[in-house]
This record gives C-alpha cells, structure tokens and sequence, in this order.
C-alpha cells in the first residue's frame, strides 16, 4: 500500500500506533503489577503453605483438646491428654508429607 507524506495508510490505520498502544498497554499492565494496584491469585505453593501450617496447628491441639476432655472425664490427667497430643502431632506430619509429596503445577 502507498503512504502518504506523513508516513500513515490513507485507507487504516498506522502500523506504528498500533505497536505504540499494544507497547504502552504492557507497560501500563507491568506497572499496575509492580505497584500491587493488580491482585495476583496466590499461587498453589502459598495454598500449600497455608495448609500445612494448619495441620501444625489443628492437629496437636485438636489431639491435646480431646485427650484434655476426656483426661477430666475419665480422671486419667495427664496421661490421655499426652498420648493423644503425640497421636495428633503424628497424624499433622503424615499429612504433611502426604501435602509435599503432591506435584506443584
């Protein structure tokens, strides 16, 4: 196609403006990005993360709660309360590996 003097298309629009605008919308984007105004998904290794500190977190004191209630009722104290906080560290571990072991994407 012919230009004119200006160096535009008479018939559509100029290919210059065109990678001009794409260029300043990726910066633009790259911007908001790096001031943080953009909200990133988290990304599957901070959902990881977050689940493992809730299996250190549940399961011994959902172990010491139980063996704690039950210690009051049986009138075992400290032996239950002890024993089912171990259980509950254990089990919070063998999740974990079973959480690590899964294949980040």
């Amino acid at each position: 196609m012919a230009e004119d003097e200006t160096g535009q298309d008479p018939i559509g629009q100029d290919v210059r403006l065109t990678s001009l605008d794409q260029r300043l919308k990726a910066a633009a984007d790259a911007e908001k990005v790096r001031t943080g105004t953009v909200q990133r998904e988290p990304g599957k290794g901070y959902s990881q993360g977050s689940r493992v500190l809730t299996e250190l977190i549940a399961g011994p004191a959902g172990g010491a709660l139980i063996g704690w209630l039950l210690d009051g009722w049986l009138g075992t104290s400290p032996w239950l309360l002890l024993v089912l906080m171990v259980l509950g560290i254990a089990v919070a571990f063998r999740n974990i590996m079973r959480i690590s072991s899964q294949r980040a994407e």
